[in-house]
């Protein structure tokens, strides 16, 4: 691995910055981004149970509030059961674009990382074909110099489209995925609303 480094010359660290950077971002979101963390199966259920035994408690509100991103978006609804539709979907919407916000932190900088790896690439490709040309003098070309240039250009291209290839997949999945979770979490929260004014039973 180092003689590859050495291989690629100095236009390589941001491209190896660029792909840890990517590793850690993509470790930590398939972590964050799990369905049972942000929409557990069953909350919506047990919600309206405890609700209909002993109404919306603060207790219940602030255990909710922590449990996970739907729990929030219940909890807007529960504090402001006594309220209108209106108010209660307002309070819900907004409590939504939060926690949606919140599930596509890093989402950007993972983007840009699939986005610029390979102009990162490109650049190195360009470092890489000036030593060949200045290899080539009116007295002969000089192998070493030019067989370094090729390696630059190479592994600087490939080490691009290796990052970014990855960043870009994994990019569109976790949008997709949050996508999905707000969807699920506007549904659920519609039905609560709709069981805490009467025009549902569950």
């Amino acid at each position: 691995m180092f003689a590859i480094v050495q291989a690629a010359g100095w236009p390589i660290w941001p491209l190896l910055l660029a792909s840890i950077l990517a590793v850690a971002l993509i470790i930590e979101r398939l972590v964050a981004l799990r369905r049972a963390k942000v929409v557990p199966a069953g909350l919506l259920q047990r919600v309206v149970s405890e609700f209909r035994e002993r109404g919306a408690t603060q207790a219940m509100v602030v255990d909710l509030e922590a449990h996970s991103p739907l729990g929030r978006v219940l909890a807007a609804g529960l504090r402001n059961e006594g309220c209108s539709r209106e108010i209660m979907k307002e309070s819900i919407e907004e409590a939504g674009t939060v926690v949606s916000h919140e599930l596509e932190r890093y989402l950007t900088t993972l983007g840009t990382i699939a986005s610029i790896s390979p102009l990162m690439g490109l650049f190195g490709t360009i470092v890489g074909m000036i030593e060949i040309f200045a290899s080539q003098a009116p007295s002969g070309s000089n192998p070493m110099q030019l067989a370094h240039g090729i390696s630059v250009a190479l592994y600087n291209t490939g080490f691009g489209l290796v990052i970014a290839i990855p960043s870009m997949i994994f990019w569109r999945h976790f949008r997709a995925l949050v996508s999905g979770f707000v969807i699920d979490m506007q549904q659920q929260a519609v039905r609560l609303v709709e069981v805490l004014h009467g025009e549902r039973r569950s």
